[in-house]
């Protein structure tokens, strides 16, 4: 991230309490059933490299674990070995889904005393594992759902990985398509229980509230949500936290908590410099994206003034747009990317815009609600 940019986010979250200073997402662990294929998936489809791998050939007995990286974003893909398990149990409620948000730290033993002490339920104590490259501290706790944070320090190691992991570089490489790193994470709780998760990020991880939106801001004739946005310290970090509010239909959040039981990881915005050329890859290797009807573009440029792109390509590809007092943004939304309608990605360029895209929020919750009434679940 930019000087500039962390500059414009501090400004932004002046009241976050930085005792726990965090130097990025370390990396992002989902609980998968094939852990193969889906690595398979991501590589062919979104352009992610193998780096490393855990398994038997490892000496892990209980499970497997493929990690995949492009520009700054690390995704590990764990599967077990073995039946019964916390992995298993995990698909089996939940599905496909995001068991881990890892957040890069100076110091993992200091990052689990701060945080317990301020109320945070520990997932495991501070651990050192080591190899021949080095060593890495690491420590978690639980955050909503059965979702938990793993603190990770790494600045005394060398590895492809971490320590239990060996390089993993198969024939099989694809150009990447030019994704830099997690913008932001957003995470859908049940009924009344946004402001519960967003207080425990102020209290325990001492974060601040960038923004919110309420029913009126977020909500169309059907379905609304309710979202607040919490950032730490040098805003590397931002979670959006959503709960559902009442509409005359099922919203997205509430489909989203019947099928993954439970609140969890809804969506991963990944940053690019460029989105049209990163979604037209992803278009032309099979991911599909949200339709957005293109009367949306017949006024856009009235609402968000000019920009440096041409709307036509902007247009074909669904992408949508907005503008803050810092600039502006271009946004897109892909379909579920599981079988399941619950975890999707967000691409995202921002072009000095600090915000969230509140100006495209009808727009995208009603190509939402176009699929669950496809699905059904509307």
């Amino acid at each position: 991230m930019s000087t500039e940019n962390t500059a414009n986010l501090k400004k932004t979250v002046p009241q976050a309490e930085d005792f726990l200073p965090i130097l990025g997402t370390d990396y992002v662990e989902l609980y998968v059933g094939n852990a193969k294929q889906a690595a398979f998936y991501y590589q062919q489809a979104w352009g992610f490299q193998p780096v490393a791998y855990s398994g038997l050939e490892s000496g892990s007995k209980d499970r497997v674990s493929y990690v995949l990286q492009q520009g700054k974003i690390r995704l590990v893909l764990t599967s077990p070995l073995q039946p019964g398990g916390e992995i298993n149990a995990h698909i089996d409620k939940h599905g496909d889904g995001v068991k881990v948000v890892a957040l890069w730290v100076e110091d993992a033993r200091k990052s689990y005393e701060e945080t317990t002490k301020r109320g945070a339920k520990s997932y495991f104590e501070p651990k050192e594992v080591r190899d021949e490259n080095g060593h890495v501290v690491l420590s978690g706790i639980h955050t909503y759902g059965e979702t938990v944070h793993v603190f990770v320090e790494r600045k005394n190691y060398t590895g492809p990985f971490m320590p239990g992991y060996n390089e993993y570089k198969p024939h099989f490489q694809v150009k990447d398509v030019g994704l830099k790193y997690i913008d932001h994470m957003v995470g859908n709780v049940g009924w009344n229980e946004m402001n519960k998760w967003c207080e425990f990020y102020a209290k325990v991880m001492g974060f601040a509230q960038m923004v919110s939106f309420d029913d009126k801001d977020i909500s169309t004739e059907y379905t609304a949500l309710m979202s607040k946005v919490m950032s730490n310290g040098n805003g590397r970090i931002k979670f959006p936290i959503n709960e559902p509010a009442e509409g005359k239909k099922k919203s997205q959040i509430e489909e989203y908590i019947d099928f993954y039981n439970g609140a969890g990881v809804q969506h991963i915005a990944v940053a690019t410099d460029n989105i049209i050329e990163t979604v037209t890859a992803l278009r032309d290797r099979g991911v599909e994206f949200l339709y957005v009807p293109e009367a949306y573009y017949d006024d856009v440029l009235d609402r968000v003034g000019e920009i440096d792109e041409d709307l036509e390509p902007l247009k074909k590809l669904g992408v949508l747009i907005d503008r803050d007092d810092e600039g502006y943004l271009l946004q897109i939304f892909t379909k579920p990317v599981l079988d399941r309608p619950t975890m999707f990605f967000e691409i995202i360029q921002r072009k000095g815009a600090q915000s969230f895209g509140k100006g495209n929020f009808k727009a995208l919750f009603e190509a939402i609600e176009r699929e669950q009434n496809l699905r059904g679940t509307l």
